[in-house]
């Protein structure tokens, strides 16, 4: 016995290795994904961040060149070429790269020269531009491909492509770079956001140490749980074995004695039956023994069915006449009849048993027949046990189905769920031939927002957009919650003219809505919106790209505005 005992274990471990090394390898690649997407995300961010700082210090330089322009001395010194007070008054030319911004001094109707002032690329504005990096990321810049400020100065950086993150090598250390679109001015100038890879590994190596110790924990407790079912198991079976040898040397009086009332109860009740009237009921006994097998089948497939309770009523209800013997069977829920198997109206008595499980009420089954004995009850009982856990899996499954494709803030849809509906309706145009529409929107300085009043009305803010985005948009339409404060809209049917007017109308609603402070005062927000059509691009992605294209001019065309997306002759989005 004890060696059976061994065995059991064994076998069990065995059969919970595969399964628990598949785990572990989904788990660990899970992890190392998330962890790069994590950090790429905080790259995008940041770097999101740091071109709009940097476009806010070039309107900074161009208003300074006005005022500058505007000043009589400088506008006496120009008409009299007094170059020397024109060194004084103006700022100079500094010698690393910088950007340009001239304003054009006129006076009595002519121009008298122009006044430039200069944003230099330096550390410092590098180091005031990272805020919405993490603290161990570093912002560099970049021009014609080689790195002009910031860490590893002189040495160029291997990406090309804008918005695609890539491992490159600076100063000896390895990082995870992000690079933005050109910048502008000064001509070539770009952005970069680096994290190193080694923080992205670090925390990589501590999930994976997790999930091996889970894992490890989860063997043991198989291991423990196996060798005392088996030990359990080894000792009734002995009972068994000692009864059937008594038997099998005649001993028809010999009966096994099990406390309980689990499955080996009932064999047990069954053997010493079988002792007492071996003859007489031998026949009834196989029959007894394929009837309960045919139920154990039936309630099987119900249990393969718990997420579909449509499905498993019914077979549920046709479960439950089996084991008991019932005439009929029916299941009633709050609104009427669900499912019966059998003839519900015939027979004596009846079994009523409530399907419930806390708050959640299921309904009620309902067994009819000439008469039960207690292990009919027993089993009845048992099984609605089993039921009522099986369709709160199911409720509990809805509910996790629900919250995997919804924003739980702003309850719009999530981005896996907008990603799926805009592949649909993008092979659905064009199978059909039909236009549909792309929008992004973007809260205008929403980090202000938070800076200033804190994440909650943050929060506020993001419910409120997306409560003024419902009730512009359609039934057919989809709003979702593209990430932070960037939101987008699927518009299926809708040229762009339609999606410009409704982005428009969006715009308006939201600019009109007042967000009420925890001190009683308000304040109004605004968003930038960016409109792009099917069929002019014909793929998701170049659909974001080119609406995403259309929001960032918004933004820099002065943000609370609805730009839509056009295409160059080159082909480039513009």
């Amino acid at each position: 016995m004890g060696s059976f005992k061994v065995k059991l274990v064994v076998w069990f471990a065995l059969l919970a290795l595969l399964p628990l090394a598949v785990a572990f390898y989904g788990y660990n690649t899970l992890a190392q994904r998330s962890e790069t997407r994590r950090a790429d995300a905080a790259l995008q961010a940041g770097l999101r961040a740091a071109a709009s700082g940097y476009a806010e210090r070039l309107d900074a330089a161009t208003a300074a060149a006005r005022r500058l322009a505007a000043e009589p001395q400088v506008q006496a010194a120009l008409r009299s070429h007094d170059r020397a007070a024109l060194r004084e008054l103006l700022p100079k030319q500094p010698a690393q790269p910088a950007a340009r911004r001239t304003v054009s001094v006129v006076a009595d109707g002519r121009v008298l020269g122009e006044v430039s002032v200069w944003v230099p690329i330096r550390d410092k504005l590098l180091r005031q531009l990272d805020g919405g990096l993490a603290p161990h990321d570093r912002l560099v810049a970049i021009e014609h491909g080689r790195i002009v400020a910031g860490p590893g100065t002189g040495t160029p950086l291997g990406v090309t492509t804008p918005g695609t993150p890539a491992q490159v090598a600076v100063a000896g250390r390895r990082y995870r770079a992000l690079l933005t679109s050109g910048l502008g001015a000064p001509s070539g100038l770009e952005f970069a956001a680096l994290t190193p890879q080694s923080a992205i590994d670090a925390a990589t190596n501590a999930a994976e140490r997790r999930i091996i110790g889970a894992l490890a924990v989860s063997l043991v407790l198989f291991a423990v749980a196996t060798y005392l079912l088996g030990r359990s198991i080894v000792g009734t079976l002995r009972r068994f074995a000692g009864a059937a040898d008594a038997i099998a040397s005649g001993s028809l009086s010999e009966r096994v004695d099990v406390e309980g009332n689990d499955e080996f109860a009932q064999l047990a009740r069954a053997f010493n039956g079988m002792a007492a009237q071996l003859e007489q009921r031998l026949s009834e006994l196989e029959a007894e023994r394929a009837r309960v097998q045919e139920a154990v089948s039936r309630f099987g497939e119900a249990l393969a069915a718990t997420h579909d309770v449509g499905q498993l009523v019914p077979v549920v209800v046709q479960s439950a006449v089996e084991a008991t013997g019932a005439s009929g069977g029916v299941v009633l829920g709050p609104d009427g009849e669900l499912a019966r198997a059998g003839d519900p109206d015939a027979g004596t008595e009846r079994i009523a048993l409530p399907l419930r499980a806390g708050s959640s009420d299921f309904g009620l089954l309902v067994l009819t027949g000439d008469g039960f004995d207690a292990a009919q009850t027993e089993t009845a009982t048992s099984l609605a046990a089993q039921v009522v856990v099986a369709l709160e899996n199911a409720r509990l499954h809805r509910i996790v189905e629900r919250q995997a494709l919804v924003d739980s803030l702003t309850g719009l849809a999530n981005r896996r769920s907008f990603e799926e509906t805009l592949r649909a309706e993008v092979a659905r145009a064009g199978r059909y031939g039909d236009p549909m529409s792309v929008v992004l929107a973007d809260l205008d300085d929403f980090k202000r927002v938070n800076d200033r009043y804190g994440h909650p009305v943050g929060d506020v803010v993001l419910k409120t957009f997306a409560a003024a985005l419902r009730r512009t948009v359609r039934e057919s339409d989809t709003a979702g919650r593209w990430g932070g404060e960037e939101f987008a809209l699927v518009l299926p049917s809708t040229d762009l003219d339609g999606a410009l007017r409704l982005a428009e109308r969006a715009r308006a609603a939201l600019a009109a809505e007042a967000v009420q402070l925890p001190d009683g005062s308000s304040i109004n927000v605004s968003a930038s919106f960016g409109v792009a059509s099917f069929p002019d691009w014909d793929e998701p992605g170049e659909l974001l790209a080119a609406a995403d294209s259309a929001l960032y001019e918004a933004k820099r065309s002065g943000k609370n505005r609805v730009v839509k997306a056009l295409e160059s002759a080159s082909g480039k989005i513009v």
